[in-house]
């Protein structure tokens, strides 16, 4: 896949999972998640965003949850990331934009994310749910 060896893949993968969850639960920042992420290779980089963008659509983003992102990311509202998050329906092709672009999109990906899991966690999943990813432990619990 793009590059990346299956084992490599592999932990990238996880890493994506838990670092995204944690920065859209507030568990970490977004600047750490951004920092984690710019360490990555290229191609790396570009599985990350169709990670990410996979994790947006199974929490129904809306263009809504797309503005409430942009507004969190710190990214202008014109940058292409900005303007394809806000689309009704949302664009995801954040892969396919010039890597000098991924950082941004990594930034609104993430924080649109944020906004429609939040959004998702407190209406579908209000009570308690079985998914793993929102039953993270706060830093310094042990699962």
């Amino acid at each position: 896949m793009l590059g990346i060896g299956s084992e490599e893949w592999r932990g990238t993968r996880r890493a994506t999972e838990q670092i995204v969850n944690e920065v859209a639960q507030g568990l970490r920042t977004l600047e750490d998640g951004t920092a984690w992420f710019s360490l990555l290779s290229p191609a790396e980089r570009k599985a990350v965003l169709q990670e990410v963008a996979g994790y947006a659509m199974q929490a129904h983003l809306t263009a809504a949850d797309g503005s409430a992102g942009v507004a969190r990311s710190g990214v202008k509202p014109t940058a292409n990331a900005s303007v394809m998050i806000r689309m009704d329906p949302p664009r995801y092709g954040f892969a396919t934009l010039p890597a000098e672009e991924h950082i941004n999109a990594f930034r609104v990906l993430v924080s649109a994310f944020s906004a429609a899991d939040t959004r998702r966690r407190q209406t579908y999943c209000k009570g308690g749910c079985g998914h793993s990813w929102h039953n993270l432990p706060t830093p310094g619990e042990q699962r």
